[in-house]
């Protein structure tokens, strides 16, 4: 669905992204991460052909950027940091609005809404004007606009920005149900979100690519030893005394006489590991082994590990 290869876009002498180069297939749902100012949105305006880039290339379903703009915008659904709203117009008339622009036939427009409205949970409010709608609700608006003309590729940039709980489990629920309907590629600082969305992840730091992978084999490669989780009951310090043998030791919870604590693992040590707690006289509880968590392995990749460490 999309082809980059050495995407850069200078603005004056700095430059916001540098030799990008990434693929992504049809029917993915890839988030794009990286801190304030790493060249997401400039990356996603060149996708969505607001942008023209000073030098590589851009392909989405087979057409250049550059070369064929309107047949990229043909297959696109962009929904910028700000949406694009008119706040003077109803919700319904929006869209209808909106699939026209995108050249939907007279004679679909009616259906493309309802559809539209049915996949972001806008139904309730198909008469309301947009500028009586809360913050999560304009934000749907903003995805629904995106996706009227069933585009093959949606480019969100921060959907779920400024949106509360409630309305973020509801926005996890939206992207989940794009999936291979749509390629979605999604933009967001909100980690967890992304997480328990996305299938693949980009992370960007200072406008180059940094890594991409699952969650899974970022933390393969990039996350280190691992860690094995222990909790036991018995004294802290005798806990952390014989897990200190395996590598360090960080406390993560104590209470009511049961310790929790994460040891750096090189390797599967969870038999010897267990046996060891056990002989020093501990009531073994839990013994899990995990990997680090996409929080610690985002700063990691973009500010550098000293950063990143407790």
């Amino acid at each position: 669905m999309i082809h980059v290869e050495g995407l850069t876009k200078y603005y004056g002498e700095r430059a916001a992204i540098r030799d990008l180069a990434f693929d992504i297939g049809r029917g993915e749902v890839v988030g794009f991460l990286g801190l304030n100012g790493a060249g997401k949105s400039t990356t996603l305006r060149i996708l969505g052909c607001v942008l023209l880039p000073t030098s590589g290339r851009a392909v989405v379903e087979g057409h250049d950027v550059v070369a064929n703009p309107h047949e990229v915008r043909q297959r696109i659904g962009f929904l910028p940091d700000t949406p694009p709203l008119y706040d003077e117009m109803d919700v319904g008339r929006f869209l209808a609005f909106v699939a026209r622009l995108r050249g939907v036939s007279s004679r679909q427009v009616a259906a493309r809404v309802a559809e539209a409205e049915e996949k972001t949970g806008l139904r309730e409010v198909d008469s309301a004007p947009i500028s009586s709608l809360s913050h999560g609700y304009r934000q749907r608006v903003g995805v629904a606009q995106a996706l009227v003309h069933r585009p093959a590729l949606l480019l969100l940039d921060e959907p779920g920005s400024g949106l509360d709980p409630q309305q973020m489990v509801e926005m996890r629920a939206l992207l989940r149900g794009l999936r291979g309907d749509h390629t979605v590629l999604v933009s967001s600082h909100l980690l967890p979100e992304i997480s328990q969305t996305c299938d693949r992840l980009l992370i960007i730091k200072d406008g180059e690519l940094a890594a991409q992978g699952t969650e899974e084999e970022l933390a393969r490669r990039w996350g280190g030893s691992g860690f094995i989780e222990v909790e036991v009951r018995g004294a802290r310090e005798r806990a952390v005394g014989v897990l200190e043998a395996w590598g360090r030791v960080r406390v993560l919870a104590e209470a009511h006489g049961v310790v929790t604590l994460q040891v750096e693992a090189s390797a599967e040590r969870r038999p010897q590991v267990a046996r060891a707690v056990v002989d020093a006289g501990l009531e073994l509880l839990r013994l899990d082994r995990g990997v680090e968590k996409l929080e610690s392995l985002f700063l990691r990749l973009t500010r550098g590990a000293e950063e990143a460490s407790p």
